[in-house]
Formats: C-alpha cells, sequence, structure tokens
C-alpha cells in the first residue's frame, strides 16, 4: 500500500537525515505527530532527533515541529494581548548563571509589560525558572484559568512547561537517556501557551538566532527579538556583544549591540554564576531589592530590551530607562511580592 501523500515512515524520515536532505513541512508535522502521540518507538525517536541535529534542524522542519507542539498543548486563554511577551531562553548555555529572564520578567511587568513566562526545571542549569520561582514562595501548578487571572491582575503568569505540554511526557525519558540538544531545546521558547505574540528568546548557537527569528515569523508571531551573547551566553550579555535578530513589523533585521550603546559598564558572567535554586533566589532579590552590580546591570539589559519587544518602550535604550526605573522605586519586587501572594490565595480558594 502507497505511503499517503505528506506521509513518511520514521525509517525513510532517518534515512533523509543520514542524506543531510531536508524533511518537508507536511512530512514533519506527520512525524511530530507520531512522536507527541507515543507511536513512535523511543530508538526511532532517538535516532531521528539526533540525525536532525547532526544535519542541523532547518527553518521549515523546526516550524512544522512548533506547530504541531502547539496543537498537543494546553493552552491559557488570556483575554488582552496587548503588550503581552515571553522572556525565555532555550537553555544550554552552560552558563550555569542565576536565573535573568525569570528576574527581568519581573521588572518588565512593573514598567507595564504583560509577561506570560514559559519555563521549566532546570535540565542544564543549576537553577530553571520553575525552581527559583518554587524557591520564592510562587505555587507554580496553577489552572490555565487561574493563570490567566494573574497575567489579569498582575501583569505576569507562569507557565509550568509540564503542564502545559503533557504528550511530552512521551519524549521525556529519551531527550534524558541522550542528555544532549536535540530539537526540543528549540521548541520550548517556540510554544508558548498563552500565544504570547511578542517575545525576547535567548539561543545558544550564533547560528540559531537567525534561524529562530525566521521560525517565529512563519508562526505569525508580531515583535520578536532573537539573542546570542558572544560569550556564549542565551540572553543579552554584559560581558560581550550580543548578535540580535528582529522581526517587527513582518520585517527581519539583524544587528549587534553592545552594552557601552546603553551606557553599561561591561561585565564577565562570573560574577553571575549560582550553584543551586537558593544562591539564584538570593541574587535575584537582591537585584529587585536595588542592590547595585552586575547581576542588576544585566537585568537593566534584558528587561529593557523585553520592553523593547513588547512595544511597552519604542527602543531599547528608552526600555533600559523604564527597567531602571522600576527596580529603582520598589515597583519591580512590589510585582513579585503580588504575584506570589496572588498565586497563595488561588491555591487556598480552590482548596476551600
Amino acid at each position: 500500500m502507497p505511503t499517503p501523500i505528506g506521509h513518511i515512515t520514521p525509517q525513510e524520515a532517518l534515512q533523509r537525515t543520514i542524506e543531510h536532505r531536508e524533511i518537508f513541512h507536511d512530512e514533519m508535522l506527520h512525524l511530530m505527530r507520531q512522536i507527541m502521540s507515543g507511536e513512535m518507538s523511543p530508538v526511532m525517536m532517538a535516532a531521528i532527533t539526533t540525525g536532525l541535529r547532526v544535519k542541523k534542524e532547518t527553518i521549515g522542519e523546526i516550524t512544522a515541529a512548533a506547530q504541531v507542539m502547539r496543537e498537543f498543548s494546553t493552552k491559557v486563554e488570556v483575554a488582552d494581548k496587548t503588550n503581552l511577551l515571553d522572556i525565555v531562553g532555550t537553555g544550554g548555555d552552560g552558563s550555569h548563571t542565576f536565573n535573568i529572564s525569570t528576574c527581568s520578567m519581573f521588572v518588565a511587568a512593573a514598567a507595564g509589560a504583560k509577561v506570560s513566562k514559559h519555563g521549566g526545571r532546570g535540565v542544564s542549569s543549576k537553577s530553571g525558572s520553575a525552581d527559583v520561582l518554587e524557591s520564592l514562595g510562587l505555587n507554580i501548578n496553577l489552572s490555565p484559568a487561574q493563570i490567566a487571572q494573574c497575567v489579569a491582575e498582575t501583569g505576569i503568569g507562569f507557565m509550568f512547561a509540564p503542564n502545559h505540554h503533557p504528550a511530552m511526557k512521551n519524549v521525556a525519558p529519551v531527550r534524558r537517556e541522550m542528555g544532549i540538544k536535540t530539537i526540543f531545546n528549540l521548541l520550548g521558547p517556540l510554544t508558548n501557551p498563552a500565544g504570547a505574540p511578542n517575545i525576547l528568546m535567548g539561543v545558544f548557537h550564533a547560528d540559531l538566532v537567525g534561524i529562530q527569528v525566521r521560525v517565529m515569523q512563519r508562526l505569525g508571531a508580531e515583535h520578536a527579538v532573537v539573542v546570542y551573547g558572544r560569550d556564549g551566553m542565551d540572553e543579552v550579555s554584559l560581558g560581550a556583544a550580543t548578535l540580535v535578530g528582529e522581526l517587527k513589523d513582518g520585517v527581519i533585521t539583524e544587528y549587534e549591540i553592545h552594552p557601552e550603546d546603553f551606557g553599561m559598564v561591561m561585565a564577565s558572567n562570573r560574577a553571575l554564576k549560582v550553584e543551586t535554586p537558593d544562591d539564584s533566589r538570593a541574587m535575584l532579590l537582591g537585584v529587585l531589592n536595588n542592590q547595585p552590580g552586575a547581576a542588576k546591570d544585566i537585568v537593566v539589559l534584558n528587561a529593557g530590551v523585553a520592553l523593547y519587544a513588547a512595544n511597552v518602550a519604542p527602543s531599547m535604550g528608552e526600555g533600559i530607562v523604564l527597567a531602571r526605573q522600576a527596580i529603582e522605586s520598589g515597583a519591580a519586587k512590589a510585582k513579585l511580592d503580588a504575584l506570589i501572594k496572588l498565586s497563595g490565595e488561588l491555591v487556598a480558594k480552590g482548596a476551600a
């Protein structure tokens, strides 16, 4: 019996990757549905994801895989998506820094953005966003309706990835055993369950800047800023130039930014390293309590770029001014307190 058009067997897909040939959009949709539904064997799943990594995933392959992952996800319905943003990294940069994007989320929200942050536990880092938020007292297991309420009332909602991607349970053991970066490292940041139209995304390799911004374009993003610090960070870096791929008004531009462009003092990311979620928590609280130093500076820089990505600020420079004010006025720390308080109330109400 002939294979239906757009369908491809796992064996054919594997052969395609070995020959460094592309898997087409409809074929990738079909393959990814087999993976997400648990129909594909762990052996073939491992072989194909490795093959894709070796040949290098194309924009089309990543886009199709992200579409299927979105299809299988549990959504959060945010009524008003104006200025709604995700601040997220692919992880895997091996820098072991504190949770810069998580800290930046409170600053950006205090300055007028709405943040629907999609994150999980640390895989390559010492502390994932879920780990540090939990150590701060946030309940990370809220329902989609409760998360939407958090966004409406505090401007922040945290979506714990395993709760929104139940189909990933079919993939998790394979990823864990393989222990290498695969296409799934690229998909997390592309599959925001609240459908945030704007994003500040950090990536772990320079080549991914141009790739991921084009994937975001195909997925219908409004304003996307994809960054890679030349010192290897998946954030806007304080220690080196940062490569930027930006999608705005349907047009993609690629350029470099430097801390000095914004009057920032350069600093090595050694000062930002942590060993545990508690270390990360202490550094994050230090920033929100306006402790001067490299940690505050890198959060100001990243939150400033996030405010530009969310269309709250007309430029990165103006975003940085707003971010600094949000920390120094105490508004960013107040956002953290408000989110923790509301998450506790929602859980108590749910249990009553």
